[in-house]
């Protein structure tokens, strides 16, 4: 079956999709974005991700182009075309075609909308969670404001590229005070030889993960110490455990980081514990 994509308005076959050469999330980076979990053809946590979105278009400027609602009926849609049982939804808006001018165009201009659907791989998914990923380090070279989840990827995209040139599946970000920040694409996590777990507070170095937001729910029911603040790369080479939370990998145990051996090499019962708990604690939309 051929895959749909939605652009302003219209359901089209993926090869048709497409976007004007001068909209602003092409040129610019001036655009916005979520990825949302579907499971059993249920969108996860949909809508803490639309509460995202509204908050990063609104730290950027960009108007609501409808309502969450609106953008919840586009995204179930999605689904059903494109039959997913298990996967994906993307979601960009940029703030519009215009002429090519870094100030922003005038009011009239109306954000463009796409979305798209893809299935994953669950048993390979977990196949990879049952055994754990390796990652390395990289110097944190983003722009001061992570938080808002835009589509200014590049530094991002190079430290993943990094991690596979140097045969591991990830990067986690380093600060200039020497703590992680978060992954290329995901929130980090260790667990102290005390039990504590410990995961970077949510300030304008990361990304307010909605799997992190959820992880932290489960840890709680489950009465587990988490401390909110940086780590060294120190202590995550003596930690118990290692992992990440992301909405395509959920809880991915880390095994390895700068090839150091995390704990006895094997994923640890906290990540399979979060792993195997986090549905129960997420909304099925």
């Amino acid at each position: 079956m051929s895959r749909i994509a939605y652009v302003d308005g219209r359901y089209l076959p993926f090869r048709e999709a497409k976007v004007h050469v001068e909209d602003r999330g092409y040129q610019f980076a001036d655009s916005v974005y979520e990825v949302c979990e579907v499971r059993g053809g249920r969108l996860i946590d949909k809508r803490r991700h639309m509460a995202r979105l509204a908050r990063s278009l609104a730290e950027l400027r960009i108007p609501m182009p409808m309502s969450p609602r609106a953008l919840g009926v586009i995204l179930r849609e999605l689904v059903a075309r494109n039959r997913i049982g298990y996967g994906i939804v993307y979601l960009q808006i940029s703030r519009g075609v215009a002429r090519r001018d870094p100030a922003f165009p005038v009011p009239q201009t109306s954000p463009t909308v796409v979305a798209t659907a893809r299935p994953l791989n669950m048993a390979r998914n977990e196949a990879l969670a049952e055994k754990g990923i390796s990652v390395v380090s990289v110097a944190d070279n983003r722009w001061g404001r992570v938080d808002i989840k835009t589509v200014g990827l590049l530094p991002n995209v190079l430290a993943r590229q990094t991690a596979i040139d140097q045969g591991a599946r990830d990067a986690w970000f380093v600060d200039n005070d020497g703590n992680v920040t978060e992954a290329a694409s995901a929130n980090a996590w260790i667990v102290t030889r005390a039990d504590t777990l410990v995961t970077r507070h949510a300030d304008h170095a990361i990304l307010r993960g909605i799997t992190r937001g959820v992880t932290l729910d489960v840890l709680k029911a489950h009465g587990l110490t988490v401390e909110e603040r940086g780590f060294t790369l120190a202590e995550a080479y003596a930690a118990r455990e290692a992992f990440e939370t992301s909405a395509t990998q959920i809880v991915m145990p880390v095994v390895n980081i700068d090839g150091h051996t995390i704990g006895d090499g094997k994923p640890g019962p906290v990540a399979r514990a979060l792993r195997r708990d986090f549905h129960r604690h997420a909304e099925a939309g």
